[in-house]
């Protein structure tokens, strides 16, 4: 497996082949990762990953200093999945100058529930995304792939969404969520949690599970104004228990929006256990 720092050399590992499967992270790799890097071994001719923590994704009073970086660990893991390039770029590697150019998502889905809360965030992820992809794909010909997982459901939808508004000839594949075997969605954020809070954090997704379910169960007739009833109820039931709740929300699939009786749904949730804020979703 070859490991990489900058652009220039990224591109010249790349120069042999024409279809790059690309999987971008941040590092402190989980098997969710490493199952995005499996999917990926047969989408392309190469398989890439990506290792950079990005500052501009991060607020001011968020964990980037504190955000682990485990690089030797995470290459072992990668070249054990079929891994061939790494891509690990230092801030000076990535953004020689400051990022005055910024990829700013649609408001209607990016200001909502995590952009809500985490203001600025997918102006983040979509530059630094798209500054990625310019990196990997500058010399492909062949079709390109980028694998996303589902667990940052919303962040899916905006890359998505950007890909197609700039006509970007790649192919977004979301992997379903990895999850331990009590249920708890996989995460790099989960090392932060004590061992009381770990056997707590299932609890997260156990409430999007009975919301979606409840749900499910709403008749036509009355399914508007108990959506947000049934919402309160999950929440009050989750912070109860020590938890402190951003969101516990019903959506529709295809835009985020509130939805209606039939409509495809999907059941979102962000919480903070002590000082780890975890996210989860369950489609419904």
């Amino acid at each position: 497996m070859n490991i990489v720092h900058t652009p220039a050399e990224l591109r010249a590992a790349l120069a042999p082949f024409q279809s790059p499967a690309f999987v971008p992270t941040m590092g402190n790799l989980h098997d969710g990762h490493l199952d995005l890097v499996r999917q990926a071994v047969p989408l392309g001719d190469v398989t890439v990953a990506s290792i950079f923590v990005n500052r501009l994704q991060f607020g001011p009073n968020e964990d980037f200093d504190t955000y682990p970086r485990t690089l030797q660990a995470d290459c072992d893991k990668l070249a054990d999945a079929g891994c061939h390039v790494v891509f690990a770029p230092n801030e000076r590697d990535l953004y020689p100058e400051p990022q005055t150019f910024t990829v700013a998502p649609d408001q209607a889905l990016a200001n909502i529930l995590e952009g809500h809360f985490r203001p600025g965030f997918f102006t983040g992820v979509c530059t630094v995304v798209m500054k990625l992809f310019q990196c990997v794909y500058a010399e492909s010909k062949g079709p390109r792939h980028a694998l996303f997982g589902k667990k940052d459901y919303q962040q899916l939808m905006v890359i998505r969404r950007m890909v197609e508004q700039f006509a970007l000839p790649i192919t977004v594949v979301g992997g379903e969520t990895q999850r331990a075997a009590d249920g708890l969605a996989l995460s790099s954020r989960n090392g932060y949690l004590s061992a009381a809070e770990r056997a707590e954090a299932v609890q997260l997704a156990q409430a999007l599970r009975r919301l979606a379910d409840a749900t499910r169960a709403l008749p036509e007739a009355s399914f508007a104004c108990a959506v947000g009833q049934l919402e309160h109820e999950a929440t009050q039931t989750l912070n109860r228990r020590g938890w402190r709740t951003d969101y516990l929300t019903v959506r529709r699939r295809r835009d985020l929006q509130a939805p209606a009786h039939g409509d495809s749904l999907v059941v979102l949730g962000a919480s903070r256990l002590g000082a780890t804020r975890l996210i989860d979703n369950l489609e419904c």
